[in-house]
């Protein structure tokens, strides 16, 4: 199929597929003799697993770094922790997780800082109030 019609069949455009192909993740396609990139359902299989990685936080760079084991994660169910793909020996899962984990840490210190910044005031103490003598 043409790139427009693999790009509908993988969810996406395809200017993210030429990207794909640009940045390594995944490998030209055949082309036809009138040089048109030709895509088959092994190439809408791959494209749909880097969209889940990357939906699911990996940069395009980490996927880049696991490109060559992408072919072993299919559908669109990843392999728990410890599978093969992109955390077998790179840690690049591991690592994603701990920049995470920093962001979210960083954005919660920024958020408490704003909330207690824009925090009302507390009240000032009260001050006793002298008992009202009656007038006779």
């Amino acid at each position: 199929m043409r790139i427009g019609d693999a790009a509908a069949a993988a969810g996406t455009t395809p200017r993210a597929l030429r990207f794909y192909e640009q940045r390594g993740l995944l490998p030209p396609p055949p082309r036809t003799a009138s040089g048109q990139r030709r895509y088959g359902p092994a190439e809408i299989a791959r494209v749909r697993v880097v969209r889940r990685l990357l939906a699911l936080g990996l940069t395009v760079e980490d996927v880049a770094r696991c490109a060559d084991r992408l072919d072993l994660l299919t559908g669109d169910d990843l392999p728990p922790y410890g599978g093969d793909g992109c955390d077998r020996s790179t840690g690049t899962v591991q690592r994603r997780i701990a920049a995470l984990d920093a962001e979210i840490a960083h954005l919660t210190r920024l958020r408490d800082s704003l909330a207690a910044a824009i925090a009302p005031a507390p009240p000032a103490p009260a001050r006793p109030v002298p008992p009202v003598e009656p007038r006779s």
